[in-house]
């Protein structure tokens, strides 16, 4: 990206998210009412994730699971039908309205509109330095690998697709990838990781995963 395309993006991120978190404060106030009637638990889930140049920062979502399901069960995975996931929370994920908060993180200029999607820190320390250029621009609401297929992506394709979007990014290619979610999040499909996507913890002493 040129320089003027870079205070262009910044620009569209501002304005993008006061506009987002302006139409979808309704929904987000519908949502977590019906979150807080649940299990009457907190409405906001805070964790912190790598961004920009490797600086971590705390993301917000909307609760789909239960309090500190990070703990329970499969830890940080999570796959259709787990028993930690709330009644509310399956429909919040499948249509991306948990992340809709993550505007707020846009605004603040820890995220933007377009970019790879902010993973942990123990994620981040298993990639390659190939792998690592996906923390030359900052995570995004949305992506190049969000359109492509989600979480249900095995793990290395979605880093190499994000590297990929590092390479080509233009404010051309992020209204083409903003154009194209709408479409993605209507389908409901790449929710979950399933079979072959996600992120799985890398073989230890010859075993497989």
């Amino acid at each position: 990206m040129k320089g003027w395309e870079y205070a262009a993006k910044r620009a569209l991120d501002v304005t993008g998210a006061v506009v987002g978190l302006t139409l979808s404060a309704p929904v987000i106030g519908i949502a977590a009412a019906l979150i807080k009637r649940e299990d009457g638990g907190s409405v906001f889930f805070r964790q912190e994730r790598v961004g920009l140049r490797g600086e971590s920062f705390e993301v917000l979502k909307l609760r789909t699971m239960v309090t500190n399901a990070e703990s329970l069960g499969a830890g940080f995975a999570v796959d259709a039908g787990d028993t930690r996931i709330l009644k509310i929370g399956d429909l919040l994920r499948r249509t991306s309205i948990d992340e809709l908060p993550q505007f707020w993180n846009i605004l603040r200029g820890e995220m933007s509109l377009v970019g790879p999607r902010p993973t942990l820190q123990y994620q981040v320390d298993q990639y390659a330095p190939h792998q690592a250029r996906r923390l030359d621009v900052k995570p995004g609401a949305t992506g190049w690998a969000q359109i492509h297929g989600r979480a249900s992506l095995p793990w290395a394709d979605r880093i190499e697709l994000d590297v990929w979007y590092v390479e080509h990014q233009s404010l051309r290619l992020d209204l083409s990838i903003m154009f194209r979610t709408v479409s993605t999040i209507f389908s409901r499909g790449g929710t979950y990781r399933g079979a072959s996507g996600g992120w799985r913890k890398p073989p230890e002493d010859g075993a497989s995963l």
